[in-house]
């Protein structure tokens, strides 16, 4: 065995210890793509993430299902990581918050121009409107069938164009296009492609959700089932304080139209008996106009007023 073949048994292996490791050490996974990133690029990605307490691991898709494979036994939720490392992949290992690190993946994005033969990863439209290229160039925009005109001597593209779609290959002619446009139509870095947390596998429009929508639905799925409860008549404790609110309007009609009365009820008779009584008075406006510093300020006499609370002086459920 010569002493290259010994280096690069010696490389898988310590490359099988680190995966191995960060396996155990993290609970949390983005699985993410990593196609047409630069090494500069990939550095500046790499320190953006251990500032955030994540780490990127790159590597052979042969060698990362392999030590997976190895360690399946006393790891079976490992598995579900192999059919997602295909292609350009690359793992990036952290137990903070998930949404952190994935902001931090979506900034790492840098803009690019269109390559001649590159895959779009999104459909490319040039925006009607005035642009920099001169007159001259009239001919190439009428071969790419593209409306324009003379305007204060530079072409203006009339209507929007579709220029390319997501999946096709950028065409010689449309990469020049964008290149006399100055348009850089694509955003580079990582793309999370699935989330690992804990043994569980799911999508990253997860990450997406917010505590406001957690809260949303679940007060949804309490209305729900309280309307669901009342129409069928079975008892919830969701429906519970509406049974109790009907209950008690119940009673309440029930001691307006007799002379039976209760705490509450004893108020609401007042008031409707008496309805002057419990009127406040509105504040009056003075319009008299300004007498000037010298005037002496005469105190208003106070008026004493009864004053009612907004519940008008009991509880719905007291």
């Amino acid at each position: 065995m010569s002493g290259t073949e010994k280096s690069k048994k010696e490389k898988k292996g310590e490359y099988f210890q680190k995966l191995l490791k960060l396996l155990n050490e993290y609970n949390k996974i983005l699985i993410v793509t990593c196609d047409n990133i630069g090494s500069n690029h990939m550095q500046r990605i790499r320190t953006s993430l251990r500032s955030k307490g994540a780490v990127l691991l790159m590597g052979k898709n042969t060698m990362m299902r392999k030590a997976i494979r190895m360690h399946l036994d006393s790891n079976p939720q490992w598995e579900q990581l192999l059919p997602h490392i295909t292609y350009n992949v690359g793992l990036v290992f952290t137990n903070t918050d998930l949404t952190d690190v994935r902001d931090v993946i979506v900034k790492g994005k840098v803009p690019a121009p269109a390559k001649i033969g590159a895959i779009a990863p999104n459909s490319v439209t040039v925006p009607k409107g005035m642009t920099t290229l001169e007159p001259t160039k009239t001919a190439f925009l009428q071969a790419l069938n593209i409306a324009s005109k003379i305007t204060r001597n530079q072409i203006e593209i009339l209507n929007d164009v579709p220029l390319i779609k997501e999946g096709d290959k950028v065409g010689s002619s449309e990469a020049t296009l964008l290149q006399m446009l100055d348009i850089r139509p694509f955003e580079y870095g990582l793309k999370i492609t699935v989330v690992y947390e804990s043994g569980a596998l799911y999508s990253v429009k997860v990450l997406d959700i917010t505590d406001a929508d957690i809260l949303a639905r679940f007060g949804q799925g309490v209305s729900d089932v309280a309307a669901l409860s009342l129409s069928v008549g079975y008892a919830s404790f969701a429906a519970f304080p509406h049974v109790v609110l009907g209950a008690f309007k119940n009673i309440l009609s029930i001691s307006l139209g007799t002379e039976y009365e209760f705490k509450e009820s004893k108020k609401i008779k007042e008031i409707l008996a008496n309805p002057d009584a419990f009127k406040v008075a509105a504040p009056v406006k003075d319009n008299r106009p300004d007498e000037g510093k010298v005037a002496k300020k005469v105190d208003e006499p106070k008026v004493e007023e009864k004053e009612e609370s907004a519940d008008m002086g009991f509880d719905l459920f007291g």
